[in-house]
């Protein structure tokens, strides 16, 4: 599975999560394709969980005139996958962690998700 598919699939996972309140292990179990899952997919979804009030505060930080609480949960959780992407993943530059952020919300948000969360982001990396 190659890393956007990876994403792709963690955003899912993780998305779950954020419902669910499950932990990591049984949401990952959940999905049929976690037979299939690689190393990066299993990190996204662990590291994402495991450092998520470092995550959450990064992005609050860096919201003008928002709160965790208004950021839709597509929106927060391609946030997440980007921000551990930036902060905590040395073998993915910033600027690849922002553009797959924004490929899955344009594809996943609605119409304004993509520039939201490029300009989230872009305040982050900066």
């Amino acid at each position: 599975m190659n890393r956007h598919a990876a994403r792709e699939k963690a955003m899912q996972i993780l998305f779950q999560l954020d419902m669910n309140d499950k932990p990591p292990e049984q949401a990952m179990s959940d999905h049929p394709e976690s037979l299939e899952m690689d190393d990066y997919l299993k990190d996204l979804v662990e590291g994402v969980a495991g450092q998520k009030d470092v995550v959450d505060q990064t992005i609050a930080e860096h919201l003008e005139k928002w709160s965790m609480d208004r950021v839709a949960s597509v929106e927060k959780t391609i946030l997440r996958i980007a921000v551990y992407e930036i902060k905590f993943r040395e073998d993915i530059p910033q600027n690849v962690a922002i553009n797959e952020a924004v490929e899955l919300a344009n594809l996943y948000g609605d119409e304004k998700s993509g520039k939201f969360v490029n300009g989230v982001l872009s305040k982050i990396a900066a």
